[in-house]
């Protein structure tokens, strides 16, 4: 089947832009290049995040506070969070492969909008200095990563102030990159691709997509406001002038809950990518998995209000989000059953892709239970504000995320550079990376349940050894972390060479080569109709072919 491709999207003319390394430090419109861009910079700042965890977890060995002050410790919570949310996870997961993978999955040259796909990332670097810069020149934010008035009006101005600047302009940089997506997925498909056709990622950033543009300008109107108060003593939050406190919690929820899936959606998307390969199997229920992602999409829009049940939030807003929030459940069941079901009966490699993969099923089902207990109303007002909160929080985000951040890093690497990462060095990052994980977090539960409330300096002395054993763990992740750079910096170099395809993978970014040219394939873009055809019985799809192009110009 031939089919001539759609014009090209794709900016200057390749003499006119740096070559080599230099490229990843210009303001490069290739969208391979913009989600390295991504890449490089959000794992710099989760080094910074995870410095400023490292302090609090430092804090935290002892129950009284002598190695931070409290001004101090509320600061670097705050940047911690910060840091680790809008600085790392959503720009990895959404910027970094959304970038690198979307074009290729539609068969695109590039995205949609290539400038505003550059200037999107361009904000992120300047949004992060800035706020960090703020801990040395203004005193940092001290009100957490929520900001609620009226404790965002009572702490020192300027460093609350430049925290929302810097947060509106990593919401600018979310807004300009879903836009550009839902144009790329929707406009940009070669002819002859249907949306049913579609890798599971594209649906995955479909979603994701849908949900930024929605919900971040209202987080972005809301600390607008927010600065109102702050600066021009207006009263829009500010109790003792007539405003109301809650109101903001709404408005930040309506957001932030959604965050949570604008996190871990393309996580999911990643996943459903690596297990088929991994496991030589199709992936298991694909109509499912879509409805599945646009249900999770329209409830994660209406459950904000299960943050607030001890908000004086009436008894019918209760149950309704409780119901609400308990239905989401099911969605994300699905594609827990159906990632089994792919798995269940493949022959699978225990790679380093995938052991963090199949982690990444573990922490999230547990992250998912411990959800659901706190969407009810009973339980959740005993433990609300507890480290209880916490655990369930790290598991979902970082065990949903960050786990899945590394097993696709593992995947795309030989994509990226041509080189293959040493496997060896892989599973001993996984293996120290998950005991850490598990030692760090899990015990936060009981701290909760037995009251042990978060977001202080100071606790009980009974919770002492529990916490000095969560502090151990977060010092193994930290440890983690030298493995996976010295095989990075060592494989990108002197790396066995991958091939442009080493493992046989379908979906279309492994039929060009590795690392790809700069506007994707040399020639024609393949038409993949097929990204999971796996086993699949002979006379259709014959995988013992696996190393020619036949397979993705049979149209099968």
């Amino acid at each position: 089947m031939t089919i001539t491709l759609p014009p090209q999207t794709s900016s200057s003319p390749p003499g006119l832009q740096p070559q080599g390394w230099l490229r990843y430090l210009s303001f490069s419109l290739d969208h391979k290049v913009i989600g390295l861009q991504y890449m490089v910079a959000g794992f710099f700042f989760y080094l910074v995040g995870g410095a400023l965890a490292g302090m609090i977890r430092a804090e935290l060995v002892s129950p009284i506070s002598d190695f931070l002050s409290r001004e101090v410790y509320n600061e670097v919570l705050t940047l911690h969070g910060t840091v680790m949310i809008f600085l790392w996870i959503v720009p990895v997961v959404n910027g970094a492969f959304g970038n690198y993978l979307i074009p290729f999955y539609v068969g695109a040259r590039d995205m949609a909008f290539p400038r505003l796909n550059a200037v999107a990332f361009w904000l992120i670097p300047p949004a992060g200095f800035l706020l960090i810069a703020s801990y040395f020149i203004a005193g940092a934010a001290q009100s957490g990563w929520t900001a609620y008035p009226p404790l965002s009006l009572t702490t020192p101005a300027a460093g609350q102030v430049v925290w929302i600047l810097s947060v509106l302009l990593l919401g600018g940089s979310s807004i300009f990159g879903g836009i550009n997506f839902i144009a790329t997925i929707l406009k940009m498909r070669r002819p002859g691709l249907k949306m049913m056709q579609l890798p599971m990622y594209c649906w995955a950033m479909l979603g994701t997509s849908i949900l930024v543009v929605l919900s971040t300008p209202v987080l972005a109107g809301t600390l607008v406001l927010l600065s109102f108060d702050i600066i021009a003593h207006t009263g829009f939050f500010n109790p003792a002038l007539g405003g109301n406190a809650v109101v903001y919690q709404h408005l930040f929820w309506f957001y932030s809950h959604p965050a949570v899936y604008i996190m871990v959606l393309p996580a999911f998307g990643l996943v459903s990518e690596i297990l088929p390969v991994h496991a030589r199997k199709p992936l298991f229920g694909y109509t499912t998995m879509v409805y599945s992602i646009l249900g999770i999409v329209f409830l994660g829009l209406i459950v904000w209000a299960h943050h607030m049940f001890t908000s004086a939030t009436p008894p019918w807003m209760r149950l309704f989000f409780t119901i609400a929030t308990a239905f989401i459940a099911v969605p994300t069941g699905i594609k827990f059953f159906n990632w089994l079901a792919t798995l269940w009966g493949g022959k699978i490699a225990l790679n380093s892709a995938m052991l963090f993969s199949c982690a990444f099923i573990v922490h999230f089902v547990f992250g998912g239970i411990t959800g659901v207990a706190l969407a009810q109303v009973p339980f959740d007002i005993h433990v609300h504000d507890t480290y209880f909160v916490v655990g369930h929080f790290h598991y979902v985000v970082y065990g949903g995320t960050v786990f899945v951040i590394f097993g696709s890093i593992y995947h795309w690497f030989p994509k990226f550079t041509g080189r293959m990462l040493n496997e060896d060095l892989g599973r001993f990052h996984f293996l120290i990376t998950f005991i850490g994980f598990n030692l760090c977090f899990a015990p936060q539960h009981w701290l909760g349940l037995n009251g042990m409330p978060r977001r202080v300096a100071e606790y009980d002395p009974q919770f002492t050894l529990v916490n000095q054993i969560s502090s151990v763990g977060a010092l193994l992740m930290a440890l983690s972390t030298l493995p996976f750079l010295i095989n990075v910096f060592w494989s990108a170099f002197s790396g066995r060479v991958a091939g442009d395809n080493p493992w046989n993978a379908l979906t279309p970014e492994w039929l060009t080569t590795s690392p790809p040219p700069v506007e994707n394939w040399a020639g024609e873009a393949p038409l993949v109709t097929h990204p999971y055809g796996y086993g699949v019985p002979p006379g259709r799809i014959d995988l013992g072919a696996a190393t020619g192009r036949e397979i993705w110009s049979s149209g099968q």
